[in-house]
């Protein structure tokens, strides 16, 4: 038991991972570490596809999301030859946490140390969020972050900033504003992808981010001059 403790410990120390549910769209993001200098950072991606209406974005320890990513992918595609349907978020959900748990139970194997944000839709194309964690425990969010250091910073963040049936835009806003909490300003430390129901996963570009973070920034810089203005005149 205590090694599901450390590999919460691992997620906790991982990269922050935003997930937003809006009225048509999900949006995941994900905090970019700052990479060695001649390293290529394409190499490292955080964000993955599981099947066609299916994105993964985690936090730990890439080399065991890695494994676990295959392990879901291998399942998507046995269920698509069984069924001969695509198999639906709750579905994969499961089978994800429910790998996990058999981690957590047998000798000789140690927990995977990764948390897990997966986007989807349900059969009546309504956007969906599901999260796992290393217990093998799986639950539906409207929104939520998992790994970072200032994780309970983010969850309350998001917690008072969401609202239901958010315009894709709005969405994409609020995660980076979520990941702006954790993240040192600049869009090269983020990555956000964007789900809709039957189109392929949008991630944002970097001249998208920087234009949308500048836009935050200003309406910051701003609200905090108005506060400023308004504390002078009370005094």
């Amino acid at each position: 038991l205590f090694q599901v403790e450390y590999a919460m410990e691992a997620v906790k120390r991982g990269s922050a991972v935003v997930g937003v549910r809006g009225g048509d769209s999900v949006i995941l993001g994900v905090e970019r570490k700052a990479v060695a200098q001649l390293q290529d950072s394409r190499t490292i991606r955080k964000i993955a596809k599981l099947d066609a209406n299916l994105t993964i974005a985690f936090a730990g320890f890439t080399a065991d999301a890695r494994v676990l990513i295959e392990k879901a992918r291998i399942e998507a595609q046995s269920y698509r030859l069984t069924c001969e349907d695509a198999p639906s978020i709750d579905y994969m959900a499961r089978h994800i946490a429910r790998t996990q748990q058999s981690y957590t139970q047998r000798g000789g194997v140690r927990p995977f140390g990764v948390s897990s944000m997966i986007s989807g839709f349900a059969s009546d194309k309504s956007p969906q969020l599901y999260l796992t964690d290393p217990a093998g425990t799986y639950s539906a969010w409207k929104a939520n972050a998992i790994g970072g250091r200032n994780e309970k910073a983010v969850q309350e963040f998001l917690e008072k900033n969401w609202t239901a049936n958010l315009a894709e835009a709005d969405a994409i806003r609020l995660t980076i504003k979520a990941l702006l909490e954790v993240v040192d300003s600049g869009s090269k430390n983020m990555e956000l992808a964007v789900s809709r129901y039957g189109e392929p996963v949008r991630m944002l570009t970097e001249a998208e981010l920087e234009a949308i973070i500048a836009d935050i920034e200003r309406e910051q810089e701003e609200a905090k001059k108005e506060k400023e203005s308004s504390s002078h005149m009370e005094t």
